[in-house]
């Protein structure tokens, strides 16, 4: 019994080390996940994306081979000496379908700051979004610099801090505020693929409709 107990024990704490993991990739910041909720509502304040890069992807040479994920079979090989990281965005509704989605610059110990109501949710593809999710893939630059439609190569050992504020429900007259750090999720080749190609219909369909705007800062 003491046994079966001490090998329980041993396997809990190895799973909070992460040695036992699931995830098909080891844990970083290259794809975080946050809501917004309380948009539309009439009178609610604006919520606020923050992205922060921390400078980790600056290098003199690209990335050494198994540290990098490629997304879509078009993905440009990555890396250079800049350490500027694309903030590849996509935004959804409570029904999982993209409203809008785009690529914004940022640049090592630079602070990109978003509206939620004017820079991430005011061109969707169908109607305004009240409540849903935010995805952000940090990524090397590849088109223009930044496409979020296109393949594009993530690296694992570097990534993107990012915040956002949330409208509460209304308690009184207000609506009360708080602030997080995006979630970090695993993310799957399929997962990746399936981000640039529905970001590719949606800004495709919409004929200038689906693309969001990266705000302000670097």
């Amino acid at each position: 019994m003491k046994r079966q107990m001490f090998f329980a024990l041993a396997a809990l704490m190895l799973c909070s080390l992460g040695v036992l993991s699931a995830q098909t990739y080891p844990p970083g910041s290259y794809f975080t996940v946050d809501y917004f909720a309380n948009n539309t509502a009439a009178g609610a304040p604006d919520g606020t994306v923050r992205i922060n890069n921390p400078g980790a992807a600056i290098s003199s040479e690209a990335p050494a081979a198994g540290k990098t994920i490629s997304f879509n079979a078009k993905a440009p090989v990555g890396g250079d000496s800049s350490g500027d990281l694309c903030a590849m965005i996509y935004v959804f509704d409570t029904n999982q379908e993209m409203n809008e989605c785009c690529g914004c610059i940022t640049t090592p110990d630079g602070l990109r700051t978003l509206s939620i109501k004017h820079d991430l949710t005011s061109n969707p593809l169908t109607v305004p979004v009240n409540t849903g999710d935010i995805k952000i893939v940090a990524a090397f630059p590849n088109n223009s610099p930044c496409d979020p439609t296109s393949g594009f190569e993530v690296p694992l050992y570097a990534g993107l801090n990012d915040w956002s504020t949330h409208i509460q429900n209304k308690v009184g007259s207000s609506f009360p505020i708080t602030e997080t750090g995006f979630t970090w999720s695993g993310i799957s080749i399929g997962e990746g693929d399936s981000l640039i190609a529905d970001c590719y219909f949606t800004q495709r369909l919409g004929s200038g409709r689906g693309v969001c705007s990266c705000g302000t800062g670097d």
